[in-house]
């Protein structure tokens, strides 16, 4: 019995760690990573340039441009904390000139609580509070 039970830990041990190098090697692979999403034309089989994703060293997500027929439509740039949380988010126009820009509060959880937004000069346009709902189960 002390076998068996030795043995099932021992399985459960190396499936969880399996696990826990899946989750870790998700996150690695994005690190210094460029997604370019393409869309192709049914008719002429042309291929279209629709969205970039750049990612950082540390696989945070810095930088997303949409693109159009006409080129870009919009980009925007992440910047984070010393603690890895997302400060702002600055949102270009497709003539790649500031339009707007987003600051974020975080609660003592980590979890965001306020989204600030503010207009290319500053002024401050509107504010989104986050609120966090536990429900048990058996709602």
């Amino acid at each position: 019995m002390k076998r068996f039970t030795l043995l099932v830990m021992l399985s459960f041990c190396g499936m969880w760690t399996m696990a826990q190098d899946t989750v870790q090697s998700k996150k690695l692979n994005k690190m210094n990573m460029v997604v370019k999403e393409w869309n192709t034309d049914a008719k002429t089989n042309r291929k279209i340039l629709d969205h970039v994703t750049t990612y950082n060293p540390d696989g945070k997500k810095i930088e997303e441009i949409e693109y159009g027929l006409d080129g870009q439509k919009w980009r925007k740039r992440y910047e984070y904390g010393a603690d890895g949380r997302m400060l702002r988010e600055l949102v270009y126009n497709e003539r790649n000139v500031l339009d707007n820009y987003k600051k974020y509060e975080y609660n003592e959880f980590g979890k965001k609580h306020t989204q600030y937004t503010y207009d290319s000069k500053g002024k401050l346009k509107s504010m989104k509070v986050y609120e966090y709902i536990t429900q048990d189960a058996g709602d």
